[in-house]
């Protein structure tokens, strides 16, 4: 079914100043549209005429078509996790670093709502996924993910001993820095850098990855989407685990400790404008092709 956006609602990063100039540059735009346009709360008072309303983040995507996200791909993440509850696709304006979800640069504003607005972008449909801390055999924490869920050791250099089990067969045990699951979409995030592979987004699969671990054979392996991963906290001189979601904390986790993580039962919808290429976007970011040398040269 094709999408008629008419009610847009607009997330920021508040610390940003550029990202609050866009948001300026974005509200002033949609206000010359027959739209309907809803700030979040959090952002200052747009510098734009006032025919718009302050919501709070958590009821923002109620009655929206689309969310745009304007900053980096944090702040993606944050408006992805909102929008995937509602069904609300979302739209990204580049103001960080990378940009590998927010892939609209602020000169292109006017021209890419006009093409979006008029039903010409590409769609596609990411993953999450849905963490669960159970302590006892109850559930005490979760949260979702649209990069990765990450356990780390809590204050000390010690190792984090930790065991993994895959739809209910051993996989290994452990010792690191921690751990790692990744969906297709952070696979180029935490995950790489700790030697997992690019995964395009339209598989179905999840990437498991050790942080810095002891034991030079354990590797990142990736596993069926469908697949349902347990991590439990080995008793190691009393070291403990931080769980967090796309770099959010949900709880602790201690010895004995599970850690439950699968595919969530929902997905969130990005929106690109038209010409949208994955592949040019991994050249873009990762400088396919480009002679960092050269690069550095210049900057001297």
């Amino acid at each position: 079914m094709p999408h008629s956006f008419n009610n847009i609602a607009i997330m920021g990063n508040p610390m940003d100043a550029a990202a609050l100039e866009t948001v300026c540059a974005v509200v002033e735009d949609l206000v010359t549209r027959p739209v309907s346009v809803v700030v979040s709360s959090k952002l200052p008072e747009p510098a734009a005429p006032a025919r718009h309303a302050d919501t709070d983040d958590a009821d923002l995507p109620e009655g929206a078509d689309l969310i745009i996200a304007v900053g980096g791909d944090g702040t993606m993440l944050y408006a992805a996790r909102h929008a995937s509850a509602h069904g609300i696709p979302v739209l990204g304006i580049n103001r960080g670093r990378l940009g590998f979800l927010a892939d609209i640069r602020p000169e292109e504003i006017a021209e890419s709502l006009t093409a979006v607005l008029a039903g010409n972008f590409v769609s596609e449909s990411r993953m999450l996924l849905h963490a669960e801390i159970v302590r006892a055999g109850v559930a005490v924490s979760a949260g979702y993910a649209v990069n990765d869920v990450v356990i780390k050791r809590r204050e000390t250099a010690r190792m984090l001993d930790y065991r993994t089990v895959v739809d209910g067969h051993f996989v290994n045990t452990h010792g690191g820095d921690g751990f790692i699951a990744a969906t297709p979409t952070g696979s180029t995030a935490y995950a790489l850098s700790c030697g997992g592979p690019i995964v395009e987004p339209s598989i179905d699969a999840i990437v498991l990855a050790p942080i810095c671990p002891h034991t030079l054979a354990d590797r990142p392996i990736m596993i069926s989407g469908s697949s349902t991963t347990e991590v439990e906290v080995l008793r190691n001189h009393d070291t403990d685990a931080d769980v967090s979601c796309d770099g959010e904390l949900i709880g602790g986790l201690g010895a004995g400790d599970r850690l439950r993580i699968v595919a969530a039962d929902r997905q969130v919808e990005l929106i690109h404008p038209p010409g949208y290429d994955y592949f040019s976007v991994l050249r873009s970011k990762l400088y396919w092709g480009h002679d960092r040398r050269a690069r550095e040269t210049e900057a001297e």
